[in-house]
């Protein structure tokens, strides 16, 4: 069973999430895009979850509401989003880790594919179970996160 203590006794890699992409010289960022990029760049892993989860809820969200507006080509933006950041914190779990990475490689496995079909099948319905899982997950691992 995931939970508070064993999260965050678990080890994960993290090495891909925290390479983030160089500025290019004379590209004018907005103060809040360099705000964020900062942010990203200086975050402790913990935290780059914390942000991962957070991002992914806000962008299924998104979808959620875009879909039961009929907004499609908003939907397909917000949850290709979504999609991107679960598809992130699938590939850098450290498998060495034991059961918990197990768990949450069979539990990011499934939770594409239900982001998948309600964008495909235009069915706000199938994200509430996502959306429940990365609202309870993001405040288990900023529980976590506060006790290192």
């Amino acid at each position: 069973m995931l939970n508070q203590s064993n999260l965050a006794e678990q080890s994960f890699e993290f090495s891909s999430i925290a390479a983030m992409p160089a500025v290019t010289p004379g590209y004018n960022r907005s103060p809040q895009s360099a705000y964020k990029q900062t942010a990203a760049e200086t975050a402790s892993p913990e935290k780059l979850v914390i942000m991962l989860y957070k991002g992914a809820t806000r962008f299924l969200h998104q979808g959620e509401k875009a879909l039961l507006e009929d907004r499609y080509e908003d939907a397909n933006e917000s949850l290709t989003r979504a999609l991107d950041i679960v598809a992130e914190l699938n590939v850098t779990l450290n498998m060495e880790a034991g059961d918990i990475a197990v768990t949450l490689r069979g539990l990011y496995n499934f939770y594409l594919q239900e982001i998948i079909s309600a964008n495909v099948k235009h069915d706000a319905s199938l994200l509430q179970p996502v959306i429940t899982f990365f609202e309870d997950f993001s405040k288990v691992w900023s529980d976590a996160a506060s006790q290192l």
